[in-house]
């Protein structure tokens, strides 16, 4: 195991899903609380969203900036998020 552990493992992987998990959480408490989507396209469009939303907090950009930045409603410009990711 402890060779496994030292080969296997990048320092900045960790060895746990703990923040995984802390992700989807508030996706299935929602989903609980709300009873869930009525069709494939309103599932589809919530997992985007909360993908998105998750996406931007851990990458410290506002949500509401980016969606309008994306809908063109003037306010802060956003780079996308690739190049967010790229960058950190």
């Amino acid at each position: 195991m402890a060779l496994w552990t030292r080969s296997a493992s990048p320092t900045d992987i960790p060895l746990h899903t703990n923040g995984s998990e802390n992700d989807i959480h508030s996706v299935v408490t929602r989903r609980k609380i709300s009873g869930g989507t009525h069709s494939d396209q309103g599932r589809a469009a919530r997992d985007t969203m909360l993908s998105m939303m998750k996406t931007c907090n851990k990458l410290g950009v506002s949500f509401w900036d980016y969606l309008g930045d994306r809908l063109g409603i003037p306010g802060s410009k956003i780079l996308p998020l690739p190049v967010l990711l790229a960058a950190r």
